[in-house]
């Protein structure tokens, strides 16, 4: 028998991760850097830049995958450098200094929900601005020792990493995220066993694994379902930030809200606030109604009043199509065994989530927020107006002006955005207490005082760290999407650090009218080849995988950039994310931002430009119609010319021509025999000055303290004391009201002189005069008298105001009441009486909208 030459099997290979250890001495390493304190203190990032330079870039400035790959030979010598021990050291100290503090006792408690997080380029759990915004509100929340732990979701694949193919097309790419390379830590038991949440969905259990965050002295839980325990279809569940169907999204939402709290319950966490960043976590009321219930033993309306005390919903959204709603039997195939946890019936349960109860409206988890949240609120003065009028359905009888609804115009973490350069500038030129009093706007006025010239070389080092960033970074992108390297070489040539360069950065949605600059690309074409004044334009956003709009638009202008006349002078960047923002928004000249208004709810893009001395052109909408200042940006008018939206497109776009051409350029290029423009830089001090001091997450987070989480912390307080004695109280009269609410009369109504006769004369004082019998009502009634009036343009009744009838005496079950009013108000008028149930315990009015109009 011949022997075989050879006999083997398939190779067979086992995954296994070689990375490095640290010795003890460099320990002090491993826990910064899976703190994300390193993120908004540049000694913590230059010190871990310093350890390996290339590995810092390679891993795209992720300290723990860096010390993982650390070769064994770069740490003898890292241990053996003096100088760096000694920067370790130092930076150690300044980190446990910072981590010793004690949150206030002065400032409530917050638990704090959302969908996203964005802390760093490192953490793929973001898509943009909500969670940009979230990730700063824990920074700042760290920064300013609030009690407060956020829950969300840990992603396997997070939003998806945006390329460009030959012909400009959007590709996205879903990278799975390695989460032992990441700053975050699995929580454990004290055996060292995962900690397993069990979450009861529908005929099953969901396990969870949680995971936590360190945001510096804020710990952040994402819970995550990728895992053995569960099957595919569950497992799914955190796989991708907003990704799949309905379904999938019911079933996020329901991990959100259900899940959150019962592993807050399951990590003993308690605090006394709830916010809900967004209508996703509204059902975080859903799992407290039921604790209130099963463990406190109150009725279902005593914990509705518990819940309600201490609970706070944000809107982000400016129209009622970007919120969620479910189908009843999607949602009844999820929440159908709540009800009766709840002791209501389904009917109940699934009118708290519509505009009109008894409908068969779908359930919108922004009503059902509203419903179960004290507080609510928008994101900017003018969303706040606008959130008004959308939910103004949810309490019919009242007028938009006239609800709790309100606002805190979204702020940025001005640690995180402001460039290095500009935070080693603001201490040097501005007062030692300015990073720890940032609303301080005295501290900021010290810009006044800077030498031109001080300040122009700034923005000139920013401008051109910027351009190093995009020729190094993308030089390898724009070879393989490009197709013809000698236009990538024309690109890289024509960049010029001298010419005035606007910056376009941003979610691609078509509302945001990225397309508005190239409406005439002639006129475009000589704005942008004018050798005598250069310009160039820097483009850069992601178009949801779903919004074939927003990738068209991608498309386009990718297009548009590739022409001749615009090569070199418009330029897309691809996947924007938080570290390319972070350049953009320090080293361009000018933020461009051209929505459709009223529906940029606030953008904040703009607010991190300004923490950087980069100057606005913006339409007056969001924050920016509040942070607008003469001579210290620029502003495309909120009036509304055209009802035609093609038309009114049109003239933004000739109006931004038109700025450009005789305000901006000329502006720029007014330079001295210095070689600045010295109105340029007067624009750049009063915009500091008068703008930036208003929009740091810190003045932001104060004002949530202030208008929320102080006012829902001390009903809730009032609410609890005594085994929930004034919540059971208040309950008890809200069901005796509605039982009774229809029996009361309207025994007389007068009006000397007689104003219905003659008509209200301005001037003449009137005396109304109203008796009402309660009957079988307890309790006490307030009457309103509304004064309104039809507006012409659209013929819709505005609110002017409402004055308070007087209670003159109460004689068993009758009511006395007066009211003099004087009209101010000429023309055609509309007045109104109604009657509201009066309680001294409620917050407002919409925390019980009853009311009945009374028919004169």
């Amino acid at each position: 028998m011949k022997i075989k030459a050879n006999n083997t099997n398939d190779p067979i290979w086992q995954d296994v991760y070689s990375h490095a250890q640290l010795p003890k001495q460099l320990e002090p390493l491993n826990e910064m850097a899976t703190n994300l304190w390193w993120v908004w203190n540049h000694e913590g990032a230059k010190l871990f830049r310093k350890l390996d330079e290339a590995l810092w870039t390679s891993t795209e400035g992720n300290p723990v995958l860096l010390l993982q790959r650390l070769t064994y030979k770069r740490i003898e010598e890292i241990a053996a450098d003096k100088e760096i021990i000694e920067e370790m050291e130092r930076v150690y100290a300044d980190f446990k200094a910072y981590m010793r503090v004690k949150p206030s006792a002065t400032k409530p408690s917050v638990a704090y929900f959302s969908m996203e997080y964005g802390l760093t380029n490192v953490l793929k759990i973001y898509s943009g601005g909500l969670g940009v915004l979230a990730g700063d509100y824990l920074k700042e929340a760290s920064d300013s020792n609030i009690d407060m732990c956020a829950v969300g979701f840990l992603y396997r694949y997070g939003y998806f990493t945006q390329s460009l193919s030959m012909d400009g097309q959007q590709i996205a790419n879903y990278e799975a995220q390695k989460f032992n390379s990441l700053p975050l830590s699995l929580v454990t038991t004290t055996n060292g066993d995962p900690v397993l949440l069990e979450v009861p969905y529908p005929g099953r259990i969901v396990y969870a694994h949680i995971w936590k965050v360190s945001v510096g002295r804020v710990p952040l839980y994402l819970m995550d379902t990728d895992i053995p325990e569960n099957s595919e279809w569950d497992r799914s569940i955190t796989h991708q930030l907003y990704g799949g169907d309905w379904e999938n999204r019911m079933k996020q939402e329901y991990l959100l809200g259900i899940g959150g709290i019962l592993m807050l319950d399951k990590l003993g966490i308690k605090k006394q606030i709830y916010h809900c960043n967004e209508g996703h976590a509204a059902l975080i009321n859903v799992q407290r109604l039921v604790n209130y219930i099963q463990n406190e033993g109150l009725s279902f309306n005593e914990a509705l009043e518990v819940v309600r005390s201490s609970a706070l919903y944000t809107v982000h959204t400016p129209v009622p199509a970007g919120h969620d709603y479910f189908d009843e039997g999607l949602f009844g195939r999820y929440m159908g065994e709540f009800p009766a946890k709840l002791g209501i019936s389904w009917q109940e349960f699934i009118d708290m989530g519509r505009e009109n109860p008894g409908s068969n409206e779908k359930f919108s988890m922004s009503v059902f927020a509203l419903n179960t949240c004290q507080e609510a609120n928008g994101v900017s003065w003018l969303h706040g107006k606008v959130s008004q009028k959308m939910f103004a359905p949810v309490w019919k009888g009242y007028f938009p002006d006239e609800l709790h609804v309100s606002w805190v115009t979204n702020g940025v973490h001005m640690p995180t955005w402001a460039s290095t350069e500009m935070k080693k500038f603001y201490a040097e030129k501005f007062d030692k207490k300015f990073f720890t009093d940032q609303s301080n706007k005295k501290y900021w006025e010290a810009i006044y005082n800077v030498p031109d010239e001080d300040i122009w070389e700034l923005r000139k080092a920013l401008k051109k760290k910027l351009i190093e960033y995009v020729k190094n970074q993308y030089r390898g992108n724009w070879l393989k999407s490009q197709g013809d390297p000698s236009k990538v070489v024309s690109i890289l040539e024509k960049i010029n650090t001298n010419a005035l360069l606007i910056g376009f950065g941003r979610r691609f949605a078509t509302y945001k009218r990225a397309h508005l600059l190239f409406t005439d690309l002639d006129r475009l074409a000589k704005i942008v080849n004018n050798e005598k004044y250069p310009i160039q334009f820097i483009f850069t956003g992601k178009a949801h995988p779903a919004d074939g709009g927003g990738q068209g638009l991608i498309k386009h202008i990718v297009e548009i950039s590739r022409r001749p006349e615009f090569l070199g002078k418009i330029i897309f960047l691809e996947n924007y994310d938080m570290r390319l923002a972070r350049r953009l928004i320090a080293g361009v000249d000018v933020w461009l931002n051209t929505p459709t208004r009223p529906l940029e709810a606030s953008g904040t893009s703009g607010e991190k430009a300004e923490m950087n001395g980069v100057l606005n052109f913006s339409v007056l909408d969001g924050w920016w119609y509040e942070g607008y200042k003469e001579g210290a940006g620029w502003a495309l008018t909120d009036k509304r010319t055209y009802d035609n939206q093609q038309y009114q497109d049109q003239l933004d776009a000739a109006t931004i021509y038109h700025t450009l051409e005789n305000e901006l350029i000329p502006t720029y290029y007014a330079k001295n025999e210095k070689g600045y423009s010295p109105e340029w830089i007067g624009y750049i001090k009063n915009s500091i000055a008068q703008i930036a001091p208003d929009y740091t997450m810190k003045r932001m987070l104060d004002d949530y303290i202030e208008r929320f989480y102080h006012k829902l912390a001390t009903r809730t307080k009032h609410l609890r004391e005594n085994n929930f004695e004034k919540a059971k109280e208040i309950a008890v009269w809200k069901e005796e009201v509605a039982q009774h609410w229809d029996c009361f009369e309207v025994e007389s109504f007068t009006c000397t002189p007689d104003i219905f006769v003659e008509g209200p004369v301005v001037g003449t004082e009137y005396l109304f005069k109203l008796v009402i019998d309660r009957k079988e009502l307890k309790g006490m009634l307030g009457v309103d008298m509304i004064e309104s009036r039809v507006n012409p343009e659209n013929q819709q009744q505005e609110f002017i105001k409402s004055l308070s009838f007087k209670l003159i005496k109460e004689e068993g079950s009758k009511l006395y009441f007066e009211l003099k009013a004087k009209p101010a108000e000429s023309g055609d008028l509309k007045i109104g009486f109604r009657v509201y149930p009066y309680n001294k315990e409620l917050p407002h009015r919409m925390d019980f909208a009853y009311i009945r109009w009374i028919q004169l």
